[in-house]
């Protein structure tokens, strides 16, 4: 038939990109939140790496955390007398470990406006 089109590959098929991926090197280090402090209970402060959501603490057989960074308004005189009152912390929901925020961003703590 006239105009008829062979059908599209589909990129599964056929030994395509996507079924052997080659992976580029990386140009930098990847950025790791440095640990600022150890509280008495043994509770870490790490600062936050920019744009960071989620936790990259590591436990004793090396499985990642992974747990999200949610901002923390309750915390105890320990944190109040290190960071002050009105401290910007966040922290994780899985591990407990508290996070300061970077400080190459823009603090999140003001009022919103739309």
């Amino acid at each position: 038939m006239a105009g008829r089109r062979e059908p599209e590959r589909c990129c599964y098929i056929g030994g395509s990109p996507m079924a052997n991926p080659k992976y580029a090197t990386a140009d930098k280090p990847v950025p790791v939140a440095e640990l600022v402090d150890t509280l008495s209970d043994g509770t870490k402060v790490r600062r936050r790496i920019p744009r960071m959501r989620a936790c990259s603490e590591k436990d004793e057989k090396g499985k990642l955390c992974a747990g999200h960074l949610k901002r923390w308004y309750f915390f105890g005189d320990e944190v109040k007398q290190k960071f002050g009152t009105g401290a910007e912390i966040y922290r994780c929901e899985h591990c407990k470990t508290l996070y300061l925020p970077n400080t190459d961003e823009e603090p999140r703590s003001g009022t919103l406006s739309y």
